[in-house]
């Protein structure tokens, strides 16, 4: 059940350090570098690059760029099938918000310790370079913020925030999981004991104990007792509107739309890439497996997305 966080004074705010979490390490060290390219691989970049013709481009960036921090993605090869919590589901059952949190908590604690990779790093150095009018980004992960990126639309919201649905008050992650600790000790350890844990782009993660699901003390508000949710979209659920013109403003703006790690699977990302089509702006997509734009786009490349971001700022002269 749903339970108000025990402390001391009106919130029940007590100091608190994040505790380390058992058996888990980061998933990728900062600055991890890309595979080779084969010679005609490499070409192929580099005929992107005369593509774009040193005209600023717009970036959409999906959960392939993360995959080399160790964040797994949706739908590429290998991935498994998902069926995730709808807005509706997690506002109405408790059981489900429950199960939901359990599984947060876990994957929360892993997915926190990522790092940026040699794509974000290479987003990062077209961002300073002016190639870029701007990143918008499917993930929730925060890792082009991590990289040092500063023009970026987080398009699904941020997985290192959670927001009141009754008063509306925001909170970092970090202190979630202090409370979460708080009142499930011991519940990372079990989960470890367990055994292994696959996490997700979203920060959820598979937690086979039905036991410890059910035992999982979700916590409310500390200022008003009221319900916490994520800060990001959930199935279901629109994409604020401002964060969608703006990335719109992005694309306007640019030559070029760069696709990078998107299956593009759903429409908050697909209209990007019909909207630059649609102006006859050339579309690049960089993904391994068949995307939802591949019938629009001007070059397809069948690419890990680090090796090819960080070829691409070569094949453009940075």
């Amino acid at each position: 059940m749903d339970q108000l966080r025990p402390g001391i004074g009106e919130t029940g705010f007590v100091p608190a350090m994040t505790p380390a979490v058992p058996g888990m390490t980061p998933a990728a060290t900062s600055g991890a570098s890309a595979a080779a390219l084969s010679r005609d691989e490499i070409a192929a970049v580099d005929m992107v690059a005369a593509t774009l013709g040193g005209q600023p481009f717009a970036l959409l960036t999906g959960a392939g760029i993360s995959t080399d921090s160790g964040i797994p993605d949706y739908r590429g090869p290998g991935a498994p099938p998902r069926n995730p919590l709808t807005y509706q589901e997690f506002m109405r059952e408790p059981s489900l918000r429950q199960r939901y949190w359990a599984r947060n908590h876990v994957g929360w604690s892993r997915m926190h310790l990522s790092k940026p990779n040699a794509g974000h790093f290479a987003a990062t150095e077209l961002e300073r370079a002016g190639m870029l009018s701007g990143i918008v980004t499917q993930n929730v992960d925060r890792l082009h913020e991590a990289a040092l990126a500063s023009n970026v639309v987080d398009l699904h919201g941020r997985f290192d925030q959670v927001l009141c649905m009754e008063c509306g008050n925001h909170y970092s992650r970090s202190f979630l999981a202090i409370i979460l600790n708080e009142l499930n000790p011991g519940f990372l350890e079990a989960v470890a004991a367990a055994g292994g844990v696959s996490a997700a782009p979203d920060a959820d993660a598979d937690v086979e104990s039905e036991k410890l699901i059910s035992a999982f003390n979700v916590a409310k508000c500390p200022l008003c007792g009221g319900l916490l949710k994520p800060d990001f979209v959930f199935f279901g659920e629109n994409v604020p509107q401002d964060r969608v013109l703006r990335s719109f403003s992005m694309v306007d703006a640019a030559a070029a739309l760069v696709v990078a790690g998107s299956s593009l699977s759903v429409l908050s990302g697909l209209r990007f890439v019909k909207k630059a089509a649609k102006d006859g702006k050339p579309v690049i997509i960089i993904n391994r497996g068949k995307t939802r734009g591949d019938s629009l786009a001007t070059v397809k490349l069948e690419l890990g997305v680090s090796e090819a971001m960080t070829q691409l700022t070569r094949s453009l002269g940075l």
